[in-house]
Order: structure tokens, then sequence, then C-alpha cells
């Protein structure tokens, strides 16, 4: 039997039409979404191409993965910072009592 020869109801016209037009909305939105995300990043000063290994480098640069440093070391490198006058004494025994409260900084 020829394809020609076929006879569908009509309801299919307005079926395969309204699923090309979802699809088609669909692909128009999808468009604009990435245009508008596009412009953003450019906006804030990243490039869409390279954003996820400018981040990822940006993030590896960061003391966010920094393992903590001891006490000892944290009080060592203020006590070389006031030694070098980088900080006062003030500024010294301040930063000394909030690192051993336990405060982060």
């Amino acid at each position: 039997m020829l394809l020609s020869t076929v006879r569908f109801p009509a309801s299919y016209d307005l079926v395969w039409s309204l699923a090309l037009g979802v699809v088609a909305l669909g692909f128009v939105a999808v468009v604009v979404l990435v245009v508008v995300n596009v412009v953003r990043a450019r906006r804030n000063g990243i490039s869409p191409l390279t954003s996820q290994v400018d981040l990822a480098a940006r993030l590896l640069q960061s003391r966010a993965l920094q393992p903590d440093r001891s006490l000892d070391e944290r009080l060592v490198e203020l006590d070389d910072l006031a030694a070098r006058g980088v900080i006062s004494t003030d500024e010294h025994r301040e930063a000394r009592a909030a690192v051993l409260r336990g405060d982060r900084s």
C-alpha cells in the first residue's frame, strides 16, 4: 500500500502542527536563554567560552582550598609581621588574641 493512498484523520494535522509549534517555541526559548547568559557573563567580565576554566583557576588560587595553618604557624607569622613593622604593636596584640580565641582570618 502506498503512503499517498493512506488517509489520516483531520485531527492528525492539528496534533502535528501543535507538536511542531511546541518544539519551535522550545528552540527559541533555549536560544534566548543562551544569549541572555552570554550577555550577563560578558557584563561581569567573564568570557563565556572559558568561564569554567577561569572559575576553576580562581578557586585554585584562592584560600578556600588551602589547608588550615596550625596555631603555631599563625602565631609565628604574626610575630614576623610585627618584627618587620608591617603591623603595629596594637594590631599584633589584637591579631594574636584573635588567633588564640580561634577566630578565622
